[in-house]
């Protein structure tokens, strides 16, 4: 036998069983196959585009196959909007199905905005959560530019059209407006998790200073339901649904091979360019764990 057709030969067996293992991953997935099941949705990382994970909780939320959804969130948080619009999405579908949230490493902010529309949270003792607030960031590099002889124009249509610009320090009159517009989005947030969590705002204002806590200290002070992992989770989710026996887990596609190798990697920098990004353009965000001082 040559070593060419040895070559192809090895190579047509590795194909095929990818062929086979594809296939039952597929076949686990379907809605024709199997009986009841719940279905996992990740959120990772920074929150900054929603599309993808709502895509994926309105095609679990009309299967009806798909009896409860767990949410399995590891996001120090992000954008506010974006925060916000998983949020609804989590409250439409709690309408007509349970959803649990199951908090891994980090749960903060952004990530923890989303969790309070779920059913049920569940986070590990040591899950770092809470950092209830909001920030802006702005760069002023109008003194180094200058050393560099670099000067910045701006031709405006409006008093505060440039509000932030790194070309000049800010006035008093714009940071009274960015704090007007950090309140309002803080009043938002502080709101959604009394009223998710049946906490008094009173109460929820005393801790939303940004501070962060571990999964322990927010079950003691109500912000989630329970200790456990994520396979607590699930069996929450299965015995809110009266799921008997072990229920089947459906989970996102499996991504191609390119993905695999370069879509953390390249996710990663698109992340850390939007940070570097929002810094100029002063985006606003629910503060992540890790930048808070």
């Amino acid at each position: 036998m040559s070593r060419v057709f040895k070559g192809i030969l090895v190579a047509g067996a590795v194909f095929f069983g990818l062929f086979v293992l594809s296939l039952i991953i597929a076949l686990s997935n379907s809605p024709l196959i199997g009986g009841d099941k719940i279905a996992i949705v990740e959120i990772k990382g920074v929150i900054t585009d929603p599309k993808e994970i709502n895509d994926r909780l309105i095609s679990m939320g009309e299967r009806k196959d798909v009896k409860a959804i767990v949410l399995r969130i590891d996001s120090p948080g992000g954008g506010v909007a974006a925060s916000q619009e998983v949020y609804e999405e989590i409250k439409k579908i709690t309408k007509k199905k349970k959803v649990v949230a199951s908090m891994g490493s980090v749960a903060a902010s952004g990530g923890y905005y989303i969790a309070v529309a779920t059913d049920k949270i569940v986070a590990n003792p040591g899950t770092i959560t809470g950092s209830i607030g909001v920030l802006m960031e702005f760069a002023d590099l109008h003194e180094i530019l200058e050393k560099i002889g670099i000067k910045g124009y701006v031709i405006k249509s409006g008093r505060f059209k440039d509000t932030g610009s790194p070309f000049r320090s800010m006035e008093k009159d714009e940071k009274k407006l960015l704090m007007a517009l950090v309140k309002d989005v803080y009043d938002q947030f502080v709101q959604v998790v009394a009223e998710n969590r049946g906490i008094d705002r009173k109460k929820v204002e005393r801790i939303a200073d940004g501070r962060i806590f571990t999964g322990r200290s927010a079950l003691k002070m109500g912000y989630v339901d329970k200790l456990g992992n994520f396979q607590d989770a699930v069996s929450l989710a299965a015995s809110m649904t009266n799921i008997k026996g072990k229920p089947t887990l459906v989970y996102p596609e499996k991504k191609g091979i390119i993905d695999i190798f370069l879509g953390a990697n390249i996710k990663g920098l698109i992340e850390s360019l939007s940070g570097i990004i929002s810094v100029f353009s002063g985006a606003i965000y629910h503060a992540p764990a890790y930048i808070l001082k």
